[in-house]
This record gives C-alpha cells, structure tokens and sequence, in this order.
C-alpha cells in the first residue's frame, strides 16, 4: 500500500488555531522595550543633571569626561566633534546596550515581538524561510561573550558608585561623612539586580563549565557553575527587574538634581 506524505500548509501571518492571548506577551515586550528605549536614548542625549551629591546615574557610569565631580579624565575632550552634541553617556553606553542587544533572552523576546519572527509559538510569521544567525548582519549576535566581559567591569564600577553614594560633604565642614540616603538605596539595589542579571549570563555558564567533562573535579568550578545555572533559570525576571532598575536610577538621580525630588538620608 502506498503511502503519501501529507505537509502542513504554512500558517499566513497571524494565523493559529490557539484560543489564549498569545499576543498580550509580545505586545508587552514591544511596550517595555520601547519605553525603555525612548527615554535612554533621551537621558544620553541630555548631558545634564546625571549627578547629585554623591550619586551618578548608572547611564553616565564610568564618567570618563564631563563637569560632575564625578568624572574620570576632566571635562569635555578636544576631539570630540563639534556638530555633535557632548554627552558623557554616549562614550560609555554602546557597551551594556552592546550587552543587553545580543543578551540570548532579548534576542528571543525582540525577534518575536518586533519582527514578528515568530510572533508566538505555533503562530503564523512573515518570513518565508529560515536563515538563523549564521549570516550577516545577524552572525555578528555572537559577540556577546564578548560584552560579558565588558558587563562584568561595569558591575565592579557601579559597585563602587554605591559605596561613593554612600559618603556626603557636610556643608558646614567640608568633610565627607559616612551617611545613608534612600538615592544610596536606589543604586544599591540597581547593582543587585544587574548583578543577577549578569552573573545568569547564558554566555558566563559557558566559560565557567560549557567544556568540563567531570565538573565535580574541578574545584572552585562547581559551587561557581551551580550558582550562575541558579540565576540563569531566571534569567527572564533579572533581565527585567534590572532593565527596571537602571532606569529608574537614572530618573531618580535626575529628579533629585532637578530639584523635583528630595533626597532622604536615612542616617
């Protein structure tokens, strides 16, 4: 008895025979994306009210040339561009944005919520065929091992931005004392969450224990492996929760600055 092979005709673009709201995710993803988007890219522009006191926002962090007390190599550098407005964020930004565009769950999130590529699971896409990543200009996603590296030096910096936060000039001496402020809360809790964001890196899992074969006799290996595989089965809520918080950061250093806001030290 013969046999013919039957082949499932292509879903047209949205078609699915799903009945739940498959759309309510992605059109999450492309409001939270883009609100996020909107206003950095508006914040970096800026280039001012980025400081307060001891506060530096996180987009501005390291400071390598700017007017805050903050920065590391003096005030604006003789070549830069002058058709191009001055901005200590936009010397520092491309590196965690670098990190988080290539980021394996962003990639996910935005190729379905913005390219529709699929829109969800089981539903009908634009696109006719299948390429993947192993052309350009996608093939160049690979390089976010790369911004690892990167991410992990800008958490050491923020770090250290906490413990600045941590130390206020008393007008009246001139001398900094050890103090508290809810600001000082704000970026503690800003490193936490970029932190675990971070150290879920599917990209860090790899490097620590992606080529062991026997894991449990390496060492320090295993306790380390463990811990970032702990993070990265929650890699989703940090990538969030962080994507939350360092903008929040920003806000509130700004509306501080503004005088919007008023900073309360606990201690």
């Amino acid at each position: 008895m013969a046999y013919a092979e039957v082949l499932p005709k292509q879903r047209s673009f949205g078609q699915t025979m799903r009945r739940d709201a498959w759309w309510v995710k992605p059109f999450c993803v492309v409001l939270g994306l883009s609100t996020f988007i909107v206003y950095s890219t508006w914040a970096a522009f800026q280039g001012t009210h980025y400081y307060f006191g001891p506060y530096l926002s996180p987009f501005y962090s390291p400071e390598l040339f700017g007017v805050s007390p903050h920065n590391w190599f003096g005030g604006k550098p003789a070549w830069w561009p002058g058709w191009l407005i001055f901005s200590p964020a936009l010397l520092i930004l491309w590196a965690p944005g670098g990190f988080r565009l290539t980021c394996y769950y962003y990639r996910g999130a935005y190729y379905k919520a913005f390219w529709a590529d699929p829109p969800s699971c089981t539903v009908g896409e634009l696109r006719k065929s299948y390429r993947g990543e192993a052309s350009l200009p996608l093939i160049l996603q690979n390089v976010h091992r790369y911004f690892l590296y990167l991410a992990l030096v800008f958490i050491c910096i923020l770090a250290y931005d906490v413990w600045k936060a941590m130390w206020f000039v008393d007008p009246a001496t001139r001398t900094a004392r050890f103090g508290l402020g809810i600001g000082t809360l704000v970026l503690a809790v800003n490193v936490v969450m970029l932190s675990g964001y971070t150290f879920g890196c599917h990209s860090l899992r790899h490097l620590i224990g992606g080529a062991v074969d026997e894991l449990s006799k390496k060492g320090v290996r295993q306790p380390a492996y463990s811990c970032v595989s702990c993070l990265n089965r929650r890699h989703m809520p940090w990538a969030w929760a962080s994507l939350f918080t360092v903008g929040f950061a920003d806000l509130y250093v700004r509306l501080c600055s503004m005088g919007i806001w008023r900073d309360y030290r606990i201690f």
